[in-house]
């Protein structure tokens, strides 16, 4: 691998020593490379605010010269993977995440380590993963007004509405239950360690094609959580509002939802890849980042 994209958490403070790192990668890189390419970062336009030399500012949807890109250094923590979800799919590039967070679940690396990590990828030590997304369309009056995918999950919540509210759910066009909640979370096998997991969600191994689906503090304590096969559709009727509720995807309000708006939530055609490079297991990290059975 010699040809990067780069996305930073446009929140982090010291941005600079990111580009001081990346020149003195380059530096080290030429230094030892021999009869292959040099390293070179490249930075989408719509980020071209955060970013500076050495990264080389492109549209990728635009520019036809830009070199294939063959991973994206994603510095931040879990939100910031979530919003460079986008860039991965317009490149078709892996993501390696590099924490700056809190928690760092899907990130691979850190900065301390990020030597390391550009030598084991120009050096071709590691693996690909795809994780599902969730597709989610807004139905209003029988016409579809959003489109949109999810990494994570999307989240019907209640707002600013000072009660509950009410989710009628439907797989497959067959009635599931009605819950008076706070919301509804529908998450990716990715997203079950997230906001699912706090509701009180079942974890999924990330490699698994399932839905989950989890009320938020629902009013009847039979009212559980639920897992559907990948190719189920769900249905998420929202009712008994007195004033909007809304449709956040992936940690981002996307929109207010009205009286008998519906959620229709489908596994995505398209997959997100991810770096591996580590041996750490996925439950090795449930266990040191979430201190499972501790």
């Amino acid at each position: 691998m010699t040809n990067f994209a780069i996305y930073i958490n446009p929140a982090f403070a010291d941005k600079q020593s990111i580009f001081d790192l990346l020149i003195s990668l380059q530096q080290e890189d030429k230094a030892l490379s021999q009869n292959r390419p040099e390293l070179r970062f490249f930075g989408d336009i719509d980020q071209s605010a955060n970013l500076q030399h050495p990264v080389e500012i492109v549209d990728f949807v635009a520019d036809r010269e830009v070199p294939d890109i063959e991973c994206i250094l994603v510095f931040g923590g879990d939100g910031t993977i979530l919003r460079a979800k986008e860039l991965a799919l317009k490149t078709g590039a892996p993501i390696l995440g590099i924490n700056l967070g809190y928690l760092g679940f899907l990130s691979e690396s850190t900065l301390p380590e990020i030597r390391a990590s550009i030598r084991d990828l120009v050096a071709g030590k590691y693996k690909i993963l795809s994780r599902m997304l969730i597709q989610c369309s807004v139905k209003r009056e029988g016409r579809v007004i959003l489109q949109t995918e999810a990494l994570n999950d999307a989240v019907i919540y209640k707002g600013e509405n000072p009660g509950l509210i009410g989710v009628r759910i439907f797989a497959n066009g067959c009635y599931v239950f009605d819950t008076r909640c706070d919301g509804v979370v529908t998450s990716t096998p990715t997203g079950s360690t997230a906001y699912s997991l706090s509701g009180g969600g079942p974890i999924l191994a990330p490699h698994m094609k399932a839905m989950v689906l989890t009320p938020l503090n629902p009013h009847l304590l039979t009212i559980r959580p639920l897992v559907f096969p990948a190719e189920d559709q769900l249905k998420l009727r929202v009712h008994g509002l007195s004033q909007s509720a809304w449709l956040q995807v992936d940690g981002s309000n996307s929109m207010a939802l009205n009286e008998n708006d519906e959620l229709l939530v489908t596994a995505g055609k398209r997959y997100v890849k991810f770096i591996k490079l580590t041996k750490r297991t996925f439950y090795r990290i449930l266990r040191n980042k979430m201190h499972l059975g501790k």
